[in-house]
């Protein structure tokens, strides 16, 4: 049985007769191939060409969704059948979890693209942090006792680089306002197995990988808030998605993606260095 990714906070969503990712009770996502563009065939492309690299270190794969194959379904727009990238279901391991998409890179267009496509990026690029940051928040869900926060996308896209830090303030604390408490922030940031790790090592991968050029690209992070509410131990995780403009690396390092990352990383590590100066005044 079929139905609606319930913790999808970015991207097109199979709602109101659109066309969009479905999910079923078995850990898969369902990713509809397109046809008025070459996205659904680039990120096909780069799956085969990704689970084929014998080049990829097995630590660096589990960064990245698990790939199936394809699947002929029916399309969630009524349009009949349709191919869809079979892929992981992030989020099937997790009860309520809190979500951040972010879109990594100072440009999320690519060389190949049309002109309209270049502006159309471009302007939401210089209108959000994406060029003054190198990244920014697409969409996101904090779950709280009273149930998600989860802000319109219009929202979203108007965050400046406060909104930014209080967003991963809250996303690490047991309350959603203007005092976060950092409760979770040593447990979920910090740690061998916390975000900021599993950044690092992400980072130090980009700083040596010249085989792929990730061109508007997310890191999603999620992990178990419920759970630190009710006394266990959760995990958080890391994935990178969206490979629709994976280009050739043509043996040039991925500076655009390298350096969001850096600047990324930097305000969880500075979020992090916060609670721990919080706990120390309390």
């Amino acid at each position: 049985m079929l139905k609606v990714p319930e913790h999808q906070v970015a991207g097109r969503q199979a709602i109101d007769g659109k066309l969009g990712p479905l999910i079923d009770n078995s850990g898969h996502f369902y990713k509809p191939l397109q046809d008025d563009d070459e996205r659904g065939t680039g990120e096909l492309t780069f799956y085969h060409s990704f689970s084929s690299n014998t080049r990829i270190p097995h630590h660096i794969r589990r960064f990245f969704p698990v790939f199936y194959g394809t699947q002929l379904l029916k399309a969630s727009d009524g349009s009949g059948l349709r191919p869809h990238l079979v892929l992981q279901d992030i989020t099937s391991d997790h009860l309520n979890p809190s979500i951040l998409d972010i879109k990594i890179g100072s440009r999320t267009w690519y060389l190949e693209a049309s002109n309209d496509y270049i502006q159309n990026c471009f302007h939401r690029d210089k209108t959000t942090t994406t060029v003054s940051l190198g990244f920014r928040i697409c969409g996101l869900q904090i779950y709280n006792e009273s149930g998600f926060w989860k802000p319109e996308r219009k929202l979203v896209r108007s965050f400046t680089a406060d909104d930014v830090r209080s967003v991963l303030r809250m996303f690490v604390s047991s309350n959603v306002g203007p005092e976060p408490d950092f409760c979770f922030a040593d447990s979920v940031y910090g740690g061998c197995d916390g975000i900021l790790e599993r950044l690092m090592e992400l980072k130090t991968w980009f700083e040596d990988q010249t085989m792929y050029h990730f061109c508007s690209c997310s890191v999603l992070l999620l992990f178990d808030k419920e759970s630190f509410l009710k006394g266990k131990t959760p995990f958080a995780e890391v994935k990178l998605i969206d490979f629709a403009h994976v280009v050739d690396g043509n043996g040039v390092i991925d500076h655009n993606l390298l350096g969001g990352l850096c600047s990324f990383i930097k305000f969880v590590s500075q979020v992090l260095a916060d609670s721990k100066g919080s706990t120390m005044e309390d």
